[in-house]
C-alpha cells in the first residue's frame, strides 16, 4: 500500500515535470522563429535601404554629369575653344549609362517609374538645347545661340531636371529611412523575443529543478522504505536458516544418536544370541556323532553361517557408530574404513594421514565426510585408484579425497543429491567449509577445511 501511494503522489509531480520539458522546447522554437523572422526583416531593409543609396547615388552621378556637359557646352559657346568640349562628350556619354542603370532601379517601382519618365524626358529636352546651341555655334550663326543662351529655358530644363532628381533622391531617403525603421523594429522584437523566451526557459527550469528536487526526495525516501524492508526481509532470512541450521544440526545429532542406540542394540541384543548360538553349536558337537558325514556337513555349515552373522553384525555396527574411532582415533579409523573399503570394492585406495586435534563431534564429521564419498565413488566414479589424506596445520586440517574416474560436470549436480548436501553441511556446521572440483574425464577431489580447537580468546582463521 505504501508504495501504490507513492506512486499516486509520485505521477502529479512526474506529470509536471513532463510539462516543463514541452515549455523549453516552446521557448526555444518561439525563439528560433523571432531571430529567423528578424533576420529575414533586417535582410529586407538592409537590400531596401542599398537599394536606395544606389539609386541616391546614381540620381547624383546623373546630375553631375548633367551639370558636366552644361559647363562644356557654356565654355564652349562663349570662347570657342574646342577643349571644353571634351568634358561636355565625356558627360553626355555618361548620362545615358547612369538613365539606363536609373531604368533597373525604378523597374519594381511604378511610382518611381514615372517620376523618372519625366526625368528623363527632361534630360532629353536639355541634351538636345545644348546639341542645338553647339550646332549653331559651329555653323556660325551666332545671333541664334545666342538667342538661346540668353533665353530662360536651359534654365527651366535644369530646374525641371533638379526638381525631378530631388524628387528621386527624396523617394530613396525615404526607403533608407524605412529600412532604418524596419532595421530598430527587428531589433527591438528580438529584444523583446528574447526577453521572453528567457523567461519562459527559466520558469522552465526553475519548475524542472524543483519537480527534479522532489522527485528526488521521494525517491530518496522509497530508498530508505526499500532498504528497511530489505533489511528486515534479510533478518527474516537469517533467523529462518539459522532455524534451519539448527533443526539440521539436531536432527543430525538425533540421528547419531539413534545410530549409536542401535549399534549398542545390535551388540548387546544380536551379539549376545550370536554368540549364544555359537557356544550351543560347540556343545552339540561334543554330545552327538560328529562321524556322520551328514551331521559333520550340517555343523560346519551352521558355524560358517554363525560367523558370517557375526561379521555382518560387526560391520553394520562398524558403520553406525565406528567403534575404532572412539577408541583408536581419527587416524586409525579412516586407515581401517580405506582398506575395509578396497578389500570390498576392489579399489586401491592410498592414505596419507597425519594425526589431528579435532573435537569428536568434528572428528566424527572428517570420519562420515571419508565414509560418503568412498560410499559415491564405489557407486558411480568407476575409479581405479583414490587418494585419502588429512593434514594437520597450525590454524586448520584439511581432508582430500581424489579419485580418477569418470568425472562429471559440478553445476549439473541435481538439488535432489543429498549426498553431498549432506557433507557440506556437516562441514559448516563443525566451522569449516567443503569444496568440490570434477570434469568430465578428469575424476573428481572432494576438499575439507576444518579450524582446530582452539583456546578460549583466540580467534579462528581458516586458510586455503
Amino acid at each position: 500500500m505504501n508504495l501504490k501511494e507513492n506512486t499516486r503522489r509520485w505521477l502529479p509531480k512526474v506529470r509536471k515535470m513532463a510539462l516543463s520539458l514541452p515549455m523549453a522546447l516552446l521557448a526555444a522554437m518561439i525563439l528560433v522563429g523571432i531571430n529567423e523572422t528578424g533576420h529575414m526583416r533586417s535582410q529586407d531593409a538592409v537590400e531596401r535601404m542599398t537599394h536606395g543609396q544606389n539609386t541616391r547615388s546614381a540620381v547624383n552621378t546623373l546630375l553631375q554629369s548633367m551639370l558636366d556637359a552644361e559647363t562644356g557646352q557654356r565654355g564652349y559657346l562663349l570662347t570657342g575653344n574646342e577643349t571644353y568640349l571634351e568634358p561636355y562628350d565625356n558627360a553626355v556619354a555618361t548620362v545615358q549609362t547612369n538613365l539606363d542603370r536609373l531604368r533597373n532601379h525604378f523597374m519594381d517601382s511604378p511610382d518611381d517609374m514615372q517620376e523618372f519618365a519625366l526625368l528623363s524626358r527632361q534630360i532629353s529636352r536639355k541634351l538636345a538645347e545644348m546639341e542645338l546651341s553647339l550646332r549653331l555655334r559651329r555653323q556660325g550663326n551666332e545671333d541664334a545661340w545666342k538667342f538661346i543662351l540668353h533665353t530662360d529655358v536651359g534654365k527651366e530644363h535644369m530646374q525641371a531636371i533638379r526638381k525631378h532628381a530631388l524628387e528621386l533622391i527624396a523617394r530613396s531617403d525615404q526607403r533608407v529611412e524605412l529600412g532604418k525603421q524596419q532595421i530598430e523594429q527587428s531589433l527591438m522584437l528580438s529584444r523583446i523575443g528574447i526577453a521572453t523566451v528567457t523567461a519562459i526557459g527559466l520558469l522552465a527550469f526553475y519548475m524542472y529543478l524543483r519537480q527534479a528536487q522532489a522527485l528526488q526526495t521521494v525517491s530518496q525516501r522509497e530508498q530508505a522504505l526499500l532498504e528497511r524492508e530489505r533489511d528486515r526481509l534479510e533478518g527474516l532470512v537469517r533467523e529462518r536458516t539459522a532455524t534451519l541450521s539448527e533443526l539440521a544440526n539436531h536432527l543430525q545429532e538425533v540421528r547419531e544418536e539413534e545410530r549409536g542406540h542401535l549399534a549398542r542394540e545390535l551388540h548387546d541384543e544380536l551379539g549376545a544370541l550370536l554368540t549364544a548360538a555359537k557356544l550351543d553349536v560347540a556343545r552339540l558337537k561334543s554330545k552327538i556323532d560328529a562321524t556322520a558325514p551328514d551331521i559333520a556337513e550340517r555343523l560346519k555349515h551352521l558355524t560358517e553361517t554363525l560367523n558370517s552373522g557375526i561379521a555382518l553384525k560387526r560391520r553394520i555396527i562398524e558403520d553406525l557408530r565406528p567403534s575404532s574411532l572412539s577408541n583408536l582415533g581419527l587416524t586409525a579409523a579412516i586407515e581401517i574404513l580405506t582398506r575395509e573399503y578396497a578389500e570390498r570394492a576392489g579399489i586401491e585406495v592410498e592414505t596419507s594421514l597425519e594425526a589431528v586435534k579435532l573435537p569428536d563431534a568434528a572428528q566424527l564429521t572428517v570420519y562420515r565426510m571419508v565414509q560418503e564419498a568412498l560410499t559415491n565413488i564405489g557407486k558411480y566414479a568407476k575409479a581405479h585408484k583414490v587418494l585419502v589424506s588429512v593434514h594437520s596445520y597450525p590454524t586448520h586440517v584439511t581432508v582430500q579425497v581424489r579419485d580418477d574416474g569418470v568425472g562429471f560436470d559440478p553445476t549439473a549436480v541435481r538439488s535432489t543429491s543429498h549426498g553431498l548436501a549432506g557433507m557440506r553441511h556437516r562441514v559448516e556446521a563443525a566451522g569449516g567449509r567443503l569444496s568440490l572440483t570434477s570434469s568430465p574425464g578428469d575424476g573428481t577431489l572432494l576438499s575439507a577445511v576444518l579450524p582446530v580447537r582452539r583456546m578460549p580468546g583466540e580467534v579462528p582463521e581458516i586458510s586455503a
